[in-house]
């Protein structure tokens, strides 16, 4: 009978072409060494789609199986499942290992074969399950486990050049996409119509604009009427109506990094109630923007928009904070929750940080102006204040459409 191995190195084909240089990968390959260096870390075991795809460029598709990054002093592999075959090989920066589904438990023991018995390991406590853990502790013997969960998060939060010119292709994208759903927009069109409009622009702009790249993950969320009320609400079937209030929202997703456009529109027509509370937003949006420069809090920033509404009566209706960062980040997986504008966030903003600004207010159904209001620009902190990176107009005089 033929022996079958617990793991194996199946390095299929050439290295792909990664979203970002070599050098890129390996700054931030020293960085975290830093940070095991700090922790007293002698290797990272790492799970979430994020951090693995943020210091090896493979973003991995789980279906139930784990995944995982053990970088050492000297190494830095990703261990994948046999079904994936060579492309985590190829998409990665560094070695990979693939561990097979003969027994249960190769992927331990693949993790086990670079990261070593009787170490000091550092983890993920905001991603490891109970469970992983459990078998973490079994297989690898640690002396102790450090959490480098919040450190690795911090190192993401301080963008590359070469970051900030992806987002940016993200946020020019992103802005094609509303221009095609703006195009689509007419009565009795259904939500999902518009909705597939601009998925399918974004993603012929991304093939084209990054042909090395793969493809997935790019979507769209086209609310109307009441399916406003709530930012990640899905996409229906809903015929559009002659004075619906709209919210347009495209996410075109380019190698794990996210990007986003948010818009409120009014189809045909918008009535004196609901101009008065989505003119409130688009103000509170702008002067949210005038507050994002060096030096501030993430805190200050939101008690300050929260000043801004409560003066006109309007704090009652803010749904969720005002705005979050940018990185490699997904609906699904990541966030880098250490720079979002809500009262409990002191984190200090500082040049190279990318954020959005996103007040939104909900007013119920039966009440004059009901409806979800919501803009969301992408600005990039500078030394002297911010560069808005999102192209796409807000406000009444070019979102009342037909």
């Amino acid at each position: 009978m033929t022996a079958r191995p617990e793991m194996y190195r199946f390095h299929n084909g050439e290295k792909a072409k990664l979203p970002f240089a070599e050098i890129e990968y390996e700054a931030r390959l020293k960085g975290l060494r830093q940070i095991m260096d700090d922790a007293g870390a002698q290797a990272v075991v790492f799970t979430s789609m994020h951090n693995i795809a943020y210091y090896s460029g493979f973003l991995y598709c789980a279906f139930g199986r784990p995944y995982g990054l053990v970088v050492t002093d000297t190494d830095c592999v990703t261990i994948s499942a046999g079904i994936d075959a060579g492309q985590p090989w190829r998409r990665s920066y560094g070695d990979a290992i693939t561990y097979t589904d003969w027994q249960r438990g190769n992927f331990w023991r693949a993790v086990l074969s670079v990261a070593g018995e009787n170490r000091v390991v550092g983890y993920e406590g905001d991603h490891l399950t109970l469970q992983q853990r459990d078998a973490l502790e079994d297989v690898l013997k640690p002396l102790t486990m450090v959490d480098v969960a919040a450190a690795t998060m911090r190192q993401r939060l301080w963008k590359s050049p070469a970051e900030i010119a992806l987002i940016r292709e993200g946020a020019r994208v992103a802005d094609l996409g509303g221009y095609a759903i703006r195009e689509a927009v007419a009565e009795g069109v259904r939500e999902i119509d518009v909705a597939m409009a601009g998925r399918d622009a974004m993603e012929q702009e991304i093939a084209r604009s990054f042909p090395d790249a793969e493809y997935r993950d790019t979507w769209v969320w086209f609310q109307s009427g009441i399916n406003t009320d709530g930012a990640h609400n899905p996409v229906t079937a809903r015929r559009l109506e002659r004075g619906d209030i709209l919210s347009l929202n495209t996410f075109p997703m380019v190698s794990g990094y996210y990007t986003a456009l948010e818009r409120t529109m009014f189809l045909g027509e918008v009535d004196d109630a609901s101009l008065r509370i989505w003119e409130a937003n688009v103000a509170a949006h702008e002067y949210g923007i005038s507050l994002l420069k060096p030096g501030i809090s993430c805190a200050e920033v939101t008690h300050a928009i929260n000043a801004f509404f409560e003066e006109r009566d309007l704090l009652q209706y803010r749904t969720f904070g005002y705005g979050h960062s940018f990185g490699v980040l997904s609906h699904y997986y990541g966030r880098e929750a250490g720079l979002e504008l809500r009262e409990d966030i002191d984190t200090i903003l500082q040049p190279g940080m990318v954020i959005s600004m996103e007040p939104m207010l909900t007013l119920p159904k039966g009440q004059p102006g009901a409806g979800g209001y919501r803009e969301h620009d992408i600005l990039v902190i500078t030394p002297d204040g911010n560069e808005n990176i999102t192209g796409y107009p807000y406000g009444p005089d070019f979102n009342v459409i037909g």
